[in-house]
């Protein structure tokens, strides 16, 4: 199986789940694995937790999961998948926690376009005057790859991946159609 192949198996069969539920809270579409390099295992899947904490983005609250397993193996032969590509604050706790490297289905193009979250666009151009996000994404800390690149032609995957737009599109709606009156400050 190539990578590309085991990330979309690992949105589609273990993240959208825990983010269907997570959205019937009332918490975002946003959620996140992490995997092994060496066999590309499921370590652990999470989602959003907005609701309990404005801080448990999906990437955050599944980093705060990881870490209270037992023996926890280390983050340099993991990799980080993240169905939106992180925020600013998803981005440094992925660097702080060690890990090298993450991959992302949806772009922050996509969340302001797509799913009505423009916030992650809006911070990078208030905080550090970048344009569409512009940030290096291979750099010192980690590399983040866009699954579409890794896509390619395959058929199979891009039929997949559509299946993937298609069930987070019903999510976006389901979040957006009750978002009103939760305390998620920037909802």
């Amino acid at each position: 199986m190539t990578l590309a192949a085991r990330l979309l198996d690992v949105i589609e069969n273990d993240i959208i789940p825990l983010t269907k539920t997570g959205v019937a809270r009332g918490d975002k579409v946003f959620g996140a694995a992490i995997l092994r390099k060496s066999d590309l295992s499921l370590v652990i899947a999470g989602t959003n937790a907005e609701t309990d904490n404005p801080l448990w983005h999906g990437e955050v609250h599944t980093l705060k999961q990881f870490y209270e397993m037992a023996g926890t193996p280390p983050t340099d032969g993991l990799i980080f998948l993240s169905t939106h590509e992180p925020c600013t604050m998803c981005m440094s706790a992925i660097t702080w926690a060690g890990f090298d490297n993450y991959a992302y289905f949806f772009s922050h193009e996509d969340s302001r376009d797509g799913f009505g979250i423009p916030h992650d666009l809006q911070i990078m151009k208030e905080l550090y005057d970048l344009e569409a996000g512009e940030y290096r994404r291979d750099n010192a800390f980690f590399k983040a790859s866009a699954i579409a690149d890794l896509i390619g032609d395959d058929p199979e995957l891009i039929a997949q991946a559509a299946r993937i737009t298609a069930a987070y599109a019903e999510l976006s709606d389901a979040y957006q159609a009750g978002k009103s009156g939760n305390e998620i400050p920037l909802n």
